[in-house]
């Protein structure tokens, strides 16, 4: 089965041909940086981190660019008011520089701890002043922009195919329905290419047309086509950015170079906390820093950021998702039975008999990885897939119990590490630190579980209790099965 996408901006699935076969090229919108990450950033960089892990795992090289906004992202519609980072700059009396480094860092170590691929390319907008600069003065010298009073705009009535994305028609946008009117602009429609900084502005560069600093869409647009070409494959980011932003990349791109600017747009979903929609105005706001290790009002708990990845991979990446305290206990549950499921496996492979093949278990894994690899290909369907994961996780206790020989063993266990581990990314944190597969770890485990059932043989049971109770605060949980102990 081929891949198909959701191509928004045709609002049905395609099947997915890149420019340059076996090359995919994509651009991801990445996080203005004035705060820590928050659950709806969870939401949004999982999804594209199963995209860009299923292209990769499908053989093609991939071109990954996202981009840090520091820089021109204003408060109303990202067209007037004041910048976010310099916002936050001012309430804290820094630099405004020192805040992006500060939750540009943040943002990342979040990232990296749910295991989420890292961009090839990672532009910032303020690296780009000069590209931006003469990407505003083409369009000005094409007819498709205007200075006002130091200021660029861009004149969305010279782009007919405006609002083909977001299917908003210009003549029906009512001026002023979201922000005050600016009476600089021609039509309210719009948008700001370059800003003329204020006094006391510390973020500004010359222009030609004055000491100021860009609009937010014309960043996106320079960057991505710097990095990947005047056309290029893929163009993801969150559905709420749909319009303006995204709607002001195209016009921007293609009025520049007169070639089509992307191919496909992949929009993911937002979030919401027990059915309410996030934001701080509403203290429903859960940064990723409190849900993985701090605790916040609305959590009973601090969950591992694996089993976060986990629970945002239970959705498609396109569909609404809502965080509770119940939804994310049970993608717990579910998380620590195929990490425990896979370990076992992985046990068992290392100490399996040797046995011809059976073709019964041959034949169930070429299903597997068939049903795995449809689901993936059907829009990323990481939900479907989950579901094959842990149907391999039965399948494979069964084939433990049945004493199934090494080699098979041995294939089932490379297939879930090929499917949790490269194609999702799901990586579980080791019980006492270190390898998870480290042969001394499992020995020492084995050991103690070991010691643990002759105690319980001997009614030692306070000695039984300080074994599991021990191991327990290290991460590791001891259960009892009719085929003995299991970890």
């Amino acid at each position: 089965m081929p891949l198909n996408v959701y191509n928004t901006l045709t609002r049905r699935k395609e099947p997915f041909e890149p420019i340059h076969p076996g090359k995919v090229g994509i651009y991801v919108c990445g996080p203005t940086v004035y705060g820590h990450s928050h659950l709806g950033h969870a939401k949004s960089y999982v999804g594209f981190d199963a995209i860009i892990r299923w292209l990769e795992f499908s053989g093609y090289a991939v071109n990954y660019v996202q981009n840090i906004t520091d820089v021109g992202h204003l408060t109303d519609d990202a067209d007037e008011g004041e910048d976010k980072v310099t916002k936050e700059a001012r309430r804290r009396g820094l630099h405004p520089m020192a805040i992006a480094e500060t939750y540009t860092r943040s943002y990342l170590d979040d990232m990296d701890a749910m295991n989420i691929r890292r961009p090839d390319v990672m532009p910032r907008a303020t690296g780009h002043i000069p590209e931006q600069i003469a990407c505003v003065q083409t369009l000005l010298d094409k007819g498709h922009a205007y200075e006002v009073n130091g200021a660029v705009y861009f004149d969305v009535s010279s782009f007919s195919r405006y609002g083909r994305l977001s299917r908003r028609i210009v003549e029906d946008m009512d001026a002023g329905a979201r922000v005050e009117v600016n009476p600089d602009k021609k039509h309210p429609s719009d948008f700001a290419l370059w800003k003329r900084a204020e006094e006391g502005h510390i973020m500004r560069w010359s222009s030609p047309w004055s000491v100021g600093y860009p609009g937010w869409h014309v960043e996106c647009s320079v960057m991505s086509q710097k990095y990947l070409g005047e056309t290029f494959d893929i163009h993801g980011g969150g559905i709420e950015n749909q319009f303006p932003h995204h709607e002001c990349e195209i016009a921007q791109g293609e009025c520049a170079t007169g070639k089509p600017f992307c191919r496909y747009w992949l929009h993911n979903n937002m979030c919401t906390i027990n059915g309410q929609k996030m934001g701080k105005s509403l203290g429903n706001f859960v940064l990723l820093k409190e849900l993985f290790y701090t605790g916040h009002d609305l959590l009973e708990k601090t969950f591992e950021p694996v089993v976060v990845k986990h629970f945002v991979l239970t959705s498609n990446y396109g569909a609404p998702l809502d965080f509770s305290n119940d939804a994310l206990k049970a993608a717990e549950s579910g998380s620590y039975k195929l990490r425990d499921a896979a370990r076992e496996l992985s046990r068992a492979a290392l100490s399996g008999s040797p046995k011809p093949r059976a073709e019964k278990i041959r034949t169930a894994l070429e299903d597997i990885e068939k049903r795995f690899t449809d689901a993936m290909n059907e829009d990323f369907n990481t939900a479907a897939a989950l579901a094959v994961l842990f149907d391999l996780a039965k399948q494979s206790g069964a084939w433990i119990s049945e004493g199934a020989g090494q080699e098979d063993l041995l294939a089932a266990d490379t297939l879930m590490q090929r499917l949790t581990g490269d194609a999702l990314g799901l990586k579980w944190p080791s019980p006492l630190g270190g390898d998870a597969e480290s042969s001394n770890q499992d020995d020492l485990i084995r050991l103690l579980a070991d010691l643990r059932d002759q105690a319980r043989k001997n009614k030692d049971f306070a000695l039984s209790d300080q074994i599991r109770d021990r191991l327990a605060s290290m991460g590791v949980q001891l259960r009892d099965t009719p085929d003995g102990t299991k970890w």
